[in-house]
């Protein structure tokens, strides 16, 4: 069992399968040394657990849950790196993550959202989890999605 899928288990995390596209693109890319993700939903079985904007107020996604789905997007991720590269121990680091956040007009907390997803692969991957990242207000994202992940990460 490789180191990160130790800890993984140290977590108490079981990897997903990878999601499947709902288009026409493939979930990771091997380039080199980096593996560039698209972008991750929440899908949980194959499944969304929740869908639509996130906010403070009825009939939205509340920033505490939105943050959980993110980090439920994250390990979709991760899910995606291992495919393209079989063993997790060849991630050096995690370079970049950009999260996407369905907001309602009036929320600003989109930091706090991807933070979910940010705490999630340092927990997994330790120092090398920390990165460089982008959490980004949108209208609407595919499928009524909340959230949605993408990491970059580079091999060794």
């Amino acid at each position: 069992m490789s180191v990160v899928e130790q800890r993984l288990a140290e977590l108490g995390i079981e990897l997903p399968l990878v999601a499947a596209p709902v288009a026409a693109y493939v979930p990771a890319v091997l380039d080199g040394d980096r593996v560039w993700t698209s972008g991750q939903l929440p899908f949980v079985a194959g499944e969304l657990p929740a869908t639509g904007k996130v906010g403070v107020g009825p009939g939205l996604v509340s920033p505490e849950d939105a943050a959980h789905l993110a980090r439920v997007a994250a390990l979709n991720a991760i899910a995606a790196v291992r495919s393209v590269v079989g063993d997790l121990d060849r991630v050096a680091r995690i370079v970049k993550v950009v999260g996407f956040v369905a907001s309602d007009p009036a929320f600003t907390g989109q930091p706090g959202v991807v933070n979910g997803a940010s705490l999630l692969l340092s927990e997994v991957f330790g120092d090398a989890g920390v990165h460089a990242r982008s959490a980004v207000g949108v209208a609407v994202l595919p499928l009524d999605s909340p959230v949605e992940i993408e990491v970059v990460a580079a091999l060794r």
